[in-house]
């Protein structure tokens, strides 16, 4: 049996960083209000000329350079992303033309804050079924361009960066379950309520923002990752002690704990980055393993629960052993 392998990472932050206290000069807030409401300390903003095709070549390069492999090796590329550089091409096919690759599938997966763990499940049933040998994930936002800076409720959580992954066949277990979910029921709780085919003249305008009701976003999150964590476990015929790392999504850090009491998982072993990156979407999950992977406290053979939960709503899981 075939399975999918996580063989590098890499991830990428732009150089500007914008702190609480910068947010304190712009909207009514204050540093104390952040830290004790989301756990956000900074957050890194893109550059005026950066786009996220930027911010995602990067991340491939260094999880390409992680997994010695060379773009010649990659035979899917994969970006999940809520804010492409244009309409079309894809930004996985930018990606493609970056790192010179030609010929292999190229395409964007669109699930908000799940992007990536949605992109980690398609890229595991390409690599399961044969389709594909070595894939390029990537999780890439510049949320900066879609926040509205004057609304205090939303211009403190967001930041862009890109985190990727190399996924390759093998037969060692890798990649062992994956569980994607959505309802649209939910829409307009979280959604930046304009596009292409529907109310244009506010995205000519440049008002394409962010818009989230907090509360109802909270309660929703905090109990369906409660479930997929039941789920994720029953299917793999696991216990919570099984489980050695959570990487969460890093929208909270009162989300974040809420599901680390639900598995009983310590502090100690949960990958938190919310502080250092705030909310980059689909980013976060990937920016958050490579972190830990780097640092040294993921090591070869422990078992990794990531979980997301996003706009849509959608929500997902992936369960490995790294």
């Amino acid at each position: 049996m075939s399975y999918a392998r996580i063989t590098g990472t890499g991830s990428y932050l732009p150089e500007k960083v914008l702190t609480n206290h910068d947010l304190e000069q712009m909207v009514e807030t204050n540093d104390q209000w952040i830290r004790e409401r989301t756990g956000i300390e900074k957050r890194h903003i893109a550059a005026d000329d950066q786009t996220t095709c930027d911010l995602a070549e990067q991340a491939a390069r260094r999880a390409l350079e992680a997994a010695g492999r060379s773009p010649d090796d990659i035979d899917l590329i994969i970006v999940a992303t809520t804010t492409p550089d244009r309409v079309f091409p894809s930004t996985a096919c930018l990606v493609q033309q970056r790192l010179d690759i030609h010929g292999c599938a190229a395409f964007d997966i669109q699930a908000v804050c799940t992007g990536f763990v949605y992109a980690l499940g398609v890229a595991d049933k390409f690599i399961r079924t044969g389709a594909a040998k070595c894939a390029l994930v990537i999780g890439a936002e510049t949320l900066s361009r879609i926040i509205d800076w004057t609304d205090r409720s939303t211009c403190v959580l967001f930041g862009d960066g890109a985190g990727a992954v190399i996924l390759e066949a093998s037969e060692e277990p890798g990649i062992l379950s994956t569980h994607l979910h959505a309802d649209g029921n939910y829409e307009s709780l979280l959604t930046v309520n304009v596009g292409v085919s529907s109310n244009f003249d506010a995205l000519v305008r440049g008002e394409a923002y962010i818009h989230m009701k907090g509360n109802e976003v909270f309660r929703m999150a905090v109990n369906t990752l409660g479930r997929i964590v039941d789920e994720t476990l029953e299917a793999n015929h696991m216990t919570q002690a099984d489980v050695d790392w959570l990487i969460p999504h890093q929208a909270n850090i009162r989300i974040i704990n809420a599901t680390a009491r639900k598995l009983n998982m310590p502090p100690e072993r949960v990958v938190v980055t919310v502080d250092q990156h705030g909310n980059t979407s689909a980013a976060s999950v990937p920016m958050a393993l490579d972190v830990a992977v780097r640092d040294g406290r993921i090591q070869r053979g422990e078992t990794l629960l990531m979980e997301a939960f996003g706009g849509g709503f959608t929500w997902g899981s992936a369960l490995l052993k790294f």
